[in-house]
C-alpha cells in the first residue's frame, strides 16, 4: 500500500463511494473539492495498485497554526482492518508536525461508536462539550442545527507516527 497526497483528481472517484463506504448514510455533500484543490499538502489517499482504498482530508488552521485539524477520513469497507486508517492519520500527524502544529483535532458523529473508539485506541481524548448525546459529550450544532459532533484532541508530542514490524529473515 502507498500513501500519497491527495490530488484535484482524486475528488472526482473519492466523492462518488463516499456514501458506499459509510453504508448509504448520505455523507458525500460534506467534502467538498476545495480540499483537494487547496489542502492538498495535508490530505493523503491510500493506494492499492491503482485504486484507491482510503482518505484523509486535513489541513493546518489558519486561525489557529498550532492545530491539524483532521475534516474527513474514510477506508473502502473491502480495505478495512488493514491499519489504512491508523496509517492515513500517522502521516498527518507528520505533516501537521513538520508545519509546527502541536495538537491534532478532529470530529465525529455521537452515535459513531467505532470511530469514537477508534480515536481513543488512537490516543486521542474526547473533549468535553456543551451537550451530551447517546451517553458522549458532544459540541451542539457543531456542523449545522442538530448536528452535534464529539471533538477529539491529542497533542502531537503523544502521537505515534511510525509502526514498527519485525523484519523477516
Amino acid at each position: 500500500m502507498l500513501i500519497r497526497q491527495i490530488q484535484p483528481s482524486d475528488f472526482a472517484f473519492i466523492s462518488s463511494v463516499m456514501d458506499e463506504w459509510w453504508g448509504g448514510r448520505q455523507v458525500s455533500h460534506l467534502l467538498h473539492r476545495m480540499f483537494f484543490d487547496h489542502f492538498s499538502d495535508t490530505g493523503f489517499a491510500a493506494v492499492e495498485g491503482e485504486e484507491i482504498v482510503g482518505f484523509l482530508v486535513g489541513f493546518q488552521s489558519l486561525s489557529r497554526p498550532e492545530i491539524g485539524y483532521i475534516h474527513f477520513v474514510g477506508v473502502s469497507p473491502a480495505a478495512r482492518g488493514k491499519e489504512i486508517g491508523r496509517s492515513l492519520y500517522r502521516r498527518f500527524f507528520a505533516a501537521a508536525r513538520e508545519r509546527g502544529c502541536l495538537e491534532a483535532q478532529a470530529i465525529t458523529s455521537p452515535g459513531n461508536a467505532a470511530s469514537i473508539a477508534f480515536h481513543q485506541r488512537m490516543g486521542f481524548a474526547l473533549l468535553e462539550g456543551d451537550g451530551v448525546e447517546e451517553g458522549v459529550p458532544v459540541a451542539l450544532d457543531y456542523s449545522g442545527p442538530g448536528q452535534h459532533r464529539a471533538r477529539f484532541s491529542l497533542p502531537l508530542a503523544q502521537a505515534v507516527f511510525q509502526v514498527t514490524r519485525p523484519q523477516a529473515d
